[in-house]
């Protein structure tokens, strides 16, 4: 009975990291859209070529945050992975959430960035407001 009791508990702790898994990566997807959204409706607005210069701010912004996020979503597999490896044989921890004890393990913020998946994603919208700038301020217009 009490094998039944211990894996009913591991399922229900697996169950709310999956979750935070899932807002993670759900908060990520919505990063990206709204960096899109905002670098395009910036670059759109007519009368000065400062709205190119201002895209850059929100790009850089979403960047971070969808960095943060990546991250976060790792620390959170790497607690998975705790819990469905030492749960069946301790109590140690039961339904601590806080993932920050595997913050060595997992690459900073900045390293992640960096990573190829975001690095691609937001280094090709770099590329684009890059292009336009040089468009705009080198050739004198589109």
């Amino acid at each position: 009975m009490e094998n039944d009791e211990n894996l009913q508990v591991m399922l229900k702790e697996i169950d709310l990291i999956q979750d935070i898994i899932k807002r993670m990566a759900n908060n990520s997807f919505l990063v990206k859209g709204w960096t899109i959204t905002l670098v395009v409706v910036t670059m759109l607005f007519k009368g000065s070529n400062s709205q190119i210069i201002i895209a850059i701010i929100p790009l850089v912004a979403f960047w971070f945050l969808d960095a943060y996020f990546l991250r976060q979503e790792r620390l959170y597999r790497k607690l998975y992975s705790w819990v469905i490896k030492n749960r069946p044989s301790n109590k140690d921890l039961l339904f601590d959430l806080d993932a920050s004890r595997f913050e060595n393990e997992v690459d900073s913020i900045s390293r992640v960035m960096f990573s190829i998946t975001l690095g691609c994603f937001y280094g090709s919208i770099c590329v684009i407001i890059g292009s336009i700038l040089i468009c705009v301020y080198l050739i004198g217009g589109i």
